[in-house]
């Protein structure tokens, strides 16, 4: 038996399918059981708190199942991921990257240039907000927080639209609910957005071998990168910072933003380099927007 530990809400349940059916794949003779837990970060999100914030709360209660031998996996969003992670797990696998992009869900079709004045639009992060009033500085934001569900559901009882990753959209079958789907120059996505990470006990080879054959070296790379150059930032949780890399061949392009949370000034950087070496592209990246003045940026909340 493999038991993979995971959240319970709609979305978490698809990635651990996910990987349960890639892992099943590589191992027949297995029998593949999903552990899935109702954290108190899914609780507080189906309520619509603003309580559970920044990363760790989302990956901790996982986490700790691991630890505690009731799972010998645990699957993650790897944006819910906290960069300093306990030195018994390691990220053993990250499977093909899904789409990274962010997605306009609007009323009455509406996309971006064709809301209307001042239309409410919902969102939690400061980094979709701070890009959308980049496009838009009439929009009125409202924080808006909860499931995938619970942010449609929204729609048309007060707000005109929402903000959400068209990764979730898409695993849930619902990418005909966007109206617009971004593109990178529009809206720069999280770190690691659109991508599951799996950890797993450093003490157990058996799984870290079954675990590598699911990994894809692209997507870990890209994963990587894009960690590398937010703990190079010294980045809060929730500061206004969109990242993505792309590997081509054997090269990395790794692309960032910093902006002020009313998006009135924003900070770019880009640069490419052998995908090997991506934590020197991401160091790089990082140290460019560090020296244009991003310090403070990044560090607000």
């Amino acid at each position: 038996m493999l038991r993979l530990a995971t959240r319970r809400n709609a979305v978490a349940l698809r990635r651990a399918h996910t990987v349960a059916a890639l892992v099943q794949a590589q191992a027949p003779e297995l029998d593949v059981q999903l552990l899935d837990l109702n954290t108190e970060a899914d609780r507080a999100l189906e309520a619509g708190s603003a309580s559970i914030v920044g990363k760790g709360p989302c990956a901790r209660e996982i986490q700790q199942a691991l630890l505690a031998r009731r799972a010998d996996l645990a699957v993650h969003a790897l944006k819910d991921l906290p960069l300093e992670s306990d030195p018994r797990l390691t990220l053993v696998a990250v499977p093909n990257r899904g789409d990274p992009r962010d997605a306009l869900c609007a009323t009455q079709g509406w996309t971006v240039s064709t809301l209307p004045e001042g239309a409410r639009v919902g969102t939690g992060s400061a980094r979709r907000a701070s890009q959308l009033l980049r496009l838009r500085p009439d929009l009125s934001l409202v924080p808006t927080r909860g499931t995938l569900e619970r942010r449609l559901q929204a729609l048309g009882t007060g707000l005109d639209a929402v903000v959400v990753a068209y990764a979730e959209l898409l695993s849930m079958g619902l990418a005909a609910r966007a109206t617009q789907v971004f593109t990178w120059e529009e809206m720069l996505p999280a770190c690691g957005q659109g991508t599951i990470a799996v950890e797993a006990r450093l003490d157990d080879p058996r799984t870290l071998e079954l675990c590598s054959r699911i990994n894809d070296l692209d997507a870990h790379i890209c994963a990587m990168a894009e960690r590398t150059l937010i703990k190079r930032l010294g980045a809060e949780p929730r500061a206004p910072v969109g990242v993505l890399a792309q590997v081509q061949g054997e090269v990395l392009t790794l692309r960032a933003l910093v902006s002020t949370p009313d998006g009135a000034e924003a900070l770019r950087s880009e640069r490419s380099g052998p995908a090997a070496l991506f934590g020197k592209t991401a160091t790089a990246v990082a140290d460019d927007l560090l020296r244009q003045g991003a310090a403070p940026w990044v560090r607000a909340r």
